[in-house]
């Protein structure tokens, strides 16, 4: 590729990765104008379109870099931080057709713009650069494993989200459950003590409690769609992660002779793979779904930033290219 070509692709890129960078930004500041201003419908409409507009400037920056390399444009932490942004945009846009309200877009969202600002401000110029790919990931199996695994990853901090906004809603349900049954007991104690006192107030306590079958009505609604959409989008993240793994052992065979080495990345990938398994077999156990199934998605979330960005870190095993670009020589 000529000099003038590349030029072209290098400011392609800086101005799409930049016009997603703006775009997701305003998103993120209309959502918050949304929760303070409920009426003005014009500006969800405005954060949707929002996202749309970003999806497709990620997914321009992801096929100009790939048309530049010569590779599918997962090979290095930066890469793989973009394509995580667009998986959190898909996941956003799919959801939307799946669900009007569209309960993700509180989480898909500040995801998309965490993951761009970190590739774009955080990490080194260095990162940034395409290169030449080292012998071990030059195999059709690149866009396969990696592209899975990050889809899963996606999904599964979704999902794993939602939980906790489930255990949140839910330990705030009970401390108001709980103050009420405790305000309940002194008035019936001072009913006791001062038997016209309560007979006089008796009314007004009527009252107040009467707001509270409908207030809680309300709170078990917000948490069913927590728990519906959680179960769903931590089970398709479970799919990916399945594929991924499975993909990655027979790409491993072939680069590396053996479909399993333990290496720390693998490790914490079989780990991950353990706690949501864990979490499906909670979600057939009528007994075990709410609560305990969202403690252990909440761990589940821990993990998976372990796998993904702390062993990227630490730079070591046979996936420390997931951290810094490795040219061959």
């Amino acid at each position: 590729m000529g000099p003038f070509l590349c030029m072209i692709f290098v400011t392609l890129e800086h101005i799409l990765t930049h016009l997603s960078f703006s775009i997701i930004s305003i998103v993120i500041t209309i959502h918050l104008m949304t929760l303070l201003v409920h009426e003005i419908i014009g500006l969800r409409d405005s954060s949707e379109k929002g996202m749309i507009v970003t999806f497709f400037s990620i997914t321009g920056l992801l096929v100009t870099r790939w048309i530049s390399s010569r590779h599918f444009p997962l090979s290095n932490l930066y890469e793989s931080l973009i394509f995580l942004s667009w998986s959190f945009s898909i996941i956003h846009l799919i959801s939307k057709i799946w669900n009007h309200k569209n309960d993700l877009s509180a989480i898909t969202a500040p995801s998309a713009i965490f993951t761009q600002g970190f590739a774009t401000s955080g990490l080194s110029s260095e990162i940034h650069q395409s290169s030449r790919l080292v012998p071990a990931l030059q195999s059709q199996w690149l866009m396969m494993h990696v592209s899975m695994m990050l889809l899963s990853y996606a999904a599964l901090l979704c999902g794993s989200l939602l939980s906790v906004a489930f255990l949140v809603i839910t330990f705030r349900k009970n401390i108001d459950i709980f103050c009420q049954r405790k305000i309940f007991l002194i008035k019936i104690k001072s009913f006791f003590f001062d038997k016209i006192e309560y007979l006089n107030k008796k009314k007004n306590v009527f009252n107040l409690n009467s707001f509270v079958p409908f207030r809680n009505y309300y709170k078990y609604q917000l948490t069913q769609r927590l728990d519906y959409w959680s179960y769903r989008v931590i089970s398709l993240g479970f799919t990916f992660l399945t594929i991924g793994i499975l993909s990655g052992a027979v790409w491993a065979n072939e680069a590396w002779g053996s479909y399993w080495n333990w290496d720390p990345k693998e490790t914490w990938a079989f780990i991950t793979w353990t706690i949501f398994a864990i979490y499906s077999h909670t979600r057939t156990n009528q007994s075990l779904q709410g609560t305990n199934s969202s403690l252990v998605a909440s761990i589940g979330f821990l993990i998976i930033w372990i796998c993904y960005f702390g062993i990227n870190l630490l730079g070591i095993g046979l996936h420390s290219y997931g951290s810094f670009t490795l040219t061959s020589n």
